[in-house]
């Protein structure tokens, strides 16, 4: 694949271009001054093309950079035939601008077809001096061949890797968008509302305070509560947006010491089972699994009203299991349902379910109204 017209080469080939023009035509006129007009014509038409070339700007198309190497091509097979032991370096010399040309805006395919006519050319004709010319085309061609094909292969490496980026940043930008519209729906169902309901309330308060001022001191009592409340809710929501700290200590570990902040912030018991024994997860895995099962808790202070929870984690032969249990109200619906019919159904929370089906895992999702649930997960191990 040729190299795009916008290339940054392309400018000062072409004033090398006019330079070994101007060259040329001089050590033609200086060198051979019997040399015949229609020679020193054609010298100085490729001379003016070559000039004009270097001082137009805009980079030719793929059909107009054929043709001027086409024309470089046939420039070459006229020096080399015309050339005398005085001017064969200036036929070598071309030569080996032509083939950087074909290198750096063509494909192999052109770089070889330019060397084989210059091999045969030089090889064809009876002039002594283009036959001592043959080894310098033979080897510079083979050359430039060889880079021009290893320089494809890199090309399309490059290419290659240019599309797993992209797809990279398009998986990124997806991600990112999730998390933005899961953060927004967490914040709206529930700091927004926890706000919403102290403005409402203060409201009442102060009408209330204004006709019996005892029951009103009574109901800010009640209101500073639920301000303690939601302080406590608001600080649990900000720890589960922080990234988790993955340093690669133990799994197992990090997510004890995840249940200790939970019960710490929310007050809410937590007991916490789990080997010390290493996990393996990636730590793409592993910061997913954390954030997992740091969002199952906050769900759980912030939905269920459980008055204790339990987690565990273990390794075990079919992969890493994690389950969370609590004894809340549970979800409105009652049973045990795996992630596929959970998503057929349209129940449970959205963004566990994304984040195991980005886990590749099994999740199992168990309701118990008014008696607690419990979150089963099995995450592969690789």
């Amino acid at each position: 694949m040729a190299f795009p017209p916008e290339f940054a080469w392309r400018p000062y080939v072409a004033r090398a271009r006019a330079l070994l023009a101007a060259a040329a035509f001089t050590a033609l006129v200086l060198v051979l001054p019997d040399a015949s007009n229609a020679l020193r014509a054609a010298m100085a038409v490729f001379l003016i093309y070559a000039v004009t070339l270097a001082i137009y700007r805009k980079g030719p198309s793929r059909m107009a950079g054929l043709l001027i190497l086409f024309a470089d091509a046939v420039y070459f097979l006229v020096l080399a035939s015309q050339a005398t032991d005085r001017l064969q370096w200036m036929a070598a010399v071309f030569f080996l601008f032509l083939m950087t040309e074909a290198l750096a805006f063509h494909s192999p395919v052109e770089v070889a077809v330019i060397t084989g006519i210059s091999v045969i050319f030089c090889g064809v004709l009876p002039n002594t001096s283009t036959r001592t010319l043959e080894p310098t085309v033979l080897v510079a061609g083979a050359l430039a061949c060889g880079f021009a094909v290893s320089r494809e292969r890199l090309l399309s490496q490059v290419r290659g890797l240019e599309s797993k980026v992209d797809e990279a940043r398009q998986a990124i930008d997806k991600a990112r968008d999730a998390e933005r519209v899961r953060i927004a729906s967490d914040f709206h169902d529930g700091p927004l509302q926890s706000f919403i309901s102290v403005q409402m309330r203060l409201d009442v308060l102060r009408r209330l305070l204004e006709r019996n001022f005892p029951a009103g001191m009574e109901d800010l009592k009640q209101l500073q509560a639920l301000a303690n409340t939601q302080i406590r809710d608001l600080r649990l929501f900000l720890h589960s947006m922080r990234p988790v700290d993955v340093d690669g200590a133990n799994l197992v570990a990090m997510a004890r010491r995840a249940a200790e902040a939970f019960q710490k912030e929310s007050g809410i018991p937590v007991t916490f089972a789990g080997s010390a024994s290493p996990v393996g997860l990636p730590q793409e895995m592993t910061s997913e699994v954390l954030q997992m099962l740091r969002e199952a808790l906050h769900n759980v202070q912030k939905h269920a009203g459980a008055s204790r929870v339990a987690v565990s984690m273990e390794k075990a032969d079919r992969g890493l299991e994690i389950a969370v249990e609590d004894n809340g109200h549970g979800f409105p619906f009652a049973g045990s349902y795996t992630l596929e019919e959970l998503e057929l159904l349209r129940l449970g929370p959205a963004s566990l379910k994304r984040r195991a089906r980005s886990l590749n895992a099994d999740l199992v999702l168990e309701s118990r109204p008014g008696r607690g649930a419990g979150l089963r997960l099995r995450v592969p191990l690789q």
